[in-house]
């Protein structure tokens, strides 16, 4: 081996462990910025649903729709303390919020952990509106019983706790659904004075 390619040959062993030093260094500087992780679903929600508050909140007691901890196709009250605004659309956002957050068990919950409401309108006339997210109906089980399960529980809950609210609309992402995944017709407002026994889903 000559004497230049002797030369040659040991730049590029240098250069090549130069290369792994830097790298090393590289690695351990990402890993020292990267942040800590939260779940992705706390992440989505800290960004789209941030904990809603009022100057009015007072804990109160409150009555919450979950599935039944001894009959899968009812509906049964829960009461809990929440941090309750005076506000009807105010109150009425956390109540729901508290409705897709907290079931007391994964099996009595009756809306997708996923899903997400975006925006809550009550009219003078006692009309209001429900806007979720889109995870509403793209995560909810398909069959009438949990689509039934769903719709009621967040009727329920408002007629309990914001007696202002009469009749509801829900909408996905601003937008009028058919059905949340196939068979509960969600084309009208349903009226929030109704029992949950007349309006059984057939």
């Amino acid at each position: 081996m000559t004497r230049q390619m002797k030369i040659i040959f040991i730049c590029i062993i240098a250069a090549f462990i130069a290369g792994l030093f830097a790298l090393r260094a590289l690695h351990r500087r990402a890993t020292q910025l990267q942040p800590t992780r939260t779940t992705e679903e706390e992440e989505r929600r800290e960004v789209i649903a941030p904990p809603i508050s009022t100057p009015t909140d007072v804990s109160t007691s409150a009555q919450l729709f979950w599935i039944s901890a001894t009959q899968a196709d009812q509906l049964a009250p829960v009461t809990v303390q929440l941090p309750l605004s005076a506000d009807p659309p105010h109150r009425a956002k956390q109540l729901i919020t508290a409705l897709i957050a907290n079931p007391p068990t994964p099996a009595q919950r009756t809306i997708p952990s996923g899903a997400t409401l975006l925006n809550f309108y009550l009219l003078p006339n006692g009309q209001a509106v429900a806007d979720f997210s889109d995870e509403l109906s793209t995560e909810m089980p398909s069959g009438i019983l949990s689509e039934w399960l769903a719709v009621r529980s967040i009727i329920q809950t408002l007629a309990a706790n914001v007696p202002q609210v009469t009749q509801l609309k829900i909408l996905v992402h601003g937008r009028e659904i058919d059905t949340l995944a196939g068979h509960v017709d969600m084309t009208d407002f349903f009226d929030v004075r109704v029992s949950s026994a007349a309006s059984r889903p057939q």
